[in-house]
């Protein structure tokens, strides 16, 4: 399409080196986006163990019990349940809880559309809430205004590299005895203040999907110091052996990944703040995470507010397009939870500005990028660059180009 359109306006061969890829110039990175997960002698070692030794073929062998321990210990949890998904992860979460018909769980305007939907699996009414228009993430202030008398739980999600002020919404949740279920999908084992992410509410649930941090193709694991809540989640998962279960290759592949994950992450945020100081004299992209204080939090996707009115006016989707075929892997996030299902759905405690803004204007970074090393960071800023200066070109070109999500967005 871009081809066929500038076909049409005569330019030198020097002019068209210059042009965004998307308009027929050459690619910042023409090897494309890095895959995931990468390739792993531990993991590899670890599935040819398997094969040698038969424990593949086991309900619940001696790798799942493994992974079971070393995440406890890890995560300093009680009680943990290895699941087939993140987003079974937070519907045993609310079942552990007893969350049923007739409650209500507040969870943010802006957030994985499987936290909206478990909610109303296992009965509840969705509750939403705007967000904290510096971090980006849930505001517990917002949160005190949609308490209501039905009210049972708060779903906590960390995303795009933020951080929901935990601190906060345990005041708030002990004050109205609220239970608080923290999604750790995106960071899994980040260490958020003196507690691993996950393990500052009643239960946590990180994932390992096959785009995540750790990644198993799918799963997922439920965490708890409440033994209360494994108990009712152990017996709605039983139906003479787990309905939802992990797979010894799973976990077999997973317990190397555990051991790395402390220095990737050490990685990833060396190169997330580095990208983000170097993009800081670009008025097109501003970073949504705030990382402060002990917080050592992890990136699966690093966030930023597209400003459009510095970019030449150019639509979000058209920029994150021509990213794209920069090589890039920077997409629109999620959509605001109150635009994409009915009202009748769902209650709202405010006109959720916030979350309309972030539906419109939030781009994310898919992680891979950040273990390239500088080269790939500087690679990153280039293509900004070259989007930005030739922003009124990529305009007027009217591209008609829809918004485009990377494959990777799931929780499980």
């Amino acid at each position: 399409m871009a081809s066929l359109i500038w076909s049409l306006i005569p330019m030198t061969s020097s002019h068209k080196d210059t042009l965004p890829a998307i308009l027929g110039g050459p690619a910042v990175r023409p090897m494309g986006a890095p895959t995931w997960p990468r390739s792993d002698g531990a993991i590899t070692a670890a599935l040819e163990q398997c094969a040698r030794s038969g424990t593949w073929g086991k309900y619940d062998g001696e790798n799942c019990q493994r992974l079971r321990q070393q995440l406890g210990e890890y995560h300093a949890a009680d009680h943990v349940a290895l699941c087939s998904s993140g987003t079974v992860g937070i519907e045993l979460a609310l079942r552990g809880l007893n969350i049923a018909a007739g409650d209500e769980v507040l969870l943010a305007g802006y957030d994985f559309k499987g936290n909206f939907l478990n909610v109303l699996t296992v009965g509840a009414t969705p509750v939403l809430v705007d967000l904290d228009p510096q971090t980006g993430q849930m505001n517990p202030q917002r949160a005190a205004h949609a308490i209501g008398p039905k009210t049972r739980a708060i779903i906590a999600t960390h995303l795009h590299g933020g951080v929901v002020d935990m601190s906060a919404l345990h005041q708030l949740a002990d004050e109205h005895r609220l239970a608080i279920i923290e999604d750790a999908c995106q960071m899994p084992g980040a260490k958020l203040g003196l507690h691993r992410a996950g393990m500052q509410g009643d239960v946590g649930v990180i994932s390992f999907g096959g785009s995540k941090l750790l990644t198993a193709g799918r799963g997922g694991a439920v965490l708890t110091n409440r033994a209360d809540v494994i108990t009712r989640l152990r017996r709605y998962s039983f139906r003479g052996n787990d309905a939802y279960p992990l797979s010894e290759l799973q976990a077999a592949v997973l317990l190397p990944q555990l051991e790395q994950l402390d220095s990737r992450r050490a990685e990833r945020r060396r190169r997330a703040d580095d990208l983000c100081k170097q993009l800081a004299d670009v008025p097109v992209l501003t970073p949504i995470h705030v990382v402060a204080g002990s917080n050592e939090t992890d990136f699966y996707k690093v966030g930023f507010r597209y400003h459009a009115e510095t970019c030449g006016g150019l639509s979000r989707d058209v920029f994150a397009a021509a990213m794209q075929a920069e090589g890039i892997a920077l997409f629109p996030g999620f959509r605001g939870l109150h635009l994409i299902h009915a009202r009748s759905r769902f209650r709202q405690a405010d006109e959720l500005s916030e979350a309309t803004r972030a539906d419109s204007d939030w781009l994310v970074l898919h992680h891979p990028v950040l273990l390239e090393g500088s080269s790939a960071i500087r690679e990153v800023v280039m293509a900004v660059r070259k989007i930005h200066v030739h922003a009124e070109h990529l305009r007027t070109a009217n591209l008609s180009i829809r918004a485009t999500v990377g494959p990777w967005e799931s929780k499980s």
